[in-house]
């Protein structure tokens, strides 16, 4: 069975790792997805929270703290940072005293839960800076994708990440080559809406050539057709054969890592 002492230290490497995944994620927030971001890394902090309340109850008999009989020492060792200072700073005061004029009884187990609450949020601060300091992989992975365009005479252009964004990407290239994305009420799309008909043609090719793409769904075709052409469904490497046997161009994917595709 874990100990007490084990837990504890299960716990701070818990809320580290949370606290460096809660940093990265927001790092690599935008403005639109932000919010949802947030929302998120609050469920986890409370999840892990009430994991942690849990175990510990479970452990030490629902007090979150070992040994209600236990004297705690002054020299208690931590590996905390910052908790040691805030000792040095503690001054010793007389015991206060009842109504009878005798000193009242210590709650140990007050003192050993504030104290224990102490170490987890110097845990938290320290995880905070740490996971800081570390690189932004947004930050990276742009910087690695700026210069591919460059090495190949590309300009960035940002696309909305709404789970269009693959085929309003396509649908912005093949009117810049000229290329007509359909036919009738398609053709007269505004830009912000040419993804529809990207999608449709996308839908109509693959539910067109069932040979094809069988083997790489995980259900019946007419339900991934729908799901392509009538909701925010991310686009893949299906839908980009799709696509380019559609309106016969290659399409090229430059790739942070590997070769472009």
């Amino acid at each position: 069975m874990e100990s007490f002492e084990a837990m504890q230290a299960r716990h701070r490497r818990e809320q580290k790792d949370l606290q460096s995944r809660i940093t990265q994620k927001k790092k690599g927030a935008t403005k639109k997805t932000r919010k949802g971001v947030n929302t998120e890394c609050e469920e986890l902090e409370r999840q892990l929270k009430e994991r942690h309340d849990q175990e510990g109850a479970a452990l030490g008999g629902g007090d979150l703290v070992p040994g209600d009989n236990e004297v705690p020492t002054d020299d208690e060792p931590t590996d905390v940072k910052g908790v040691t200072q805030s000792l040095e700073t503690t001054t010793i005061a007389e015991p206060p005293t009842s109504d009878n004029g005798q000193p009242r009884k210590r709650n140990r187990q007050k003192e050993r839960l504030a104290r224990r609450t102490a170490e987890q949020e110097a845990v938290v601060e320290e995880a905070k800076k740490e996971a800081a300091n570390q690189p932004d992989p947004k930050a990276i992975e742009r910087d690695i994708m700026l210069k591919q365009f460059k090495a190949q005479g590309l300009a960035e252009k940002g696309i909305r990440p709404d789970g269009h964004c693959l085929f309003s990407a396509v649908a912005d290239q093949l009117s810049q080559m000229g290329i007509p994305l359909g036919t009738g009420s398609d053709a007269e799309l505004k830009e912000d809406q040419r993804y529809k008909a990207v999608r449709k043609a996308a839908a109509r090719y693959i539910e067109g050539h069932p040979g094809d793409f069988l083997a790489w769904l995980d259900e019946p075709l007419d339900k991934y057709v729908e799901k392509i052409r009538d909701t925010a469904e991310w686009g893949g490497h299906l839908e980009l054969l799709a696509l380019a046997k559609t309106y016969n161009v290659e399409i090229c994917v430059c790739k942070t890592e590997g070769p472009k595709i």
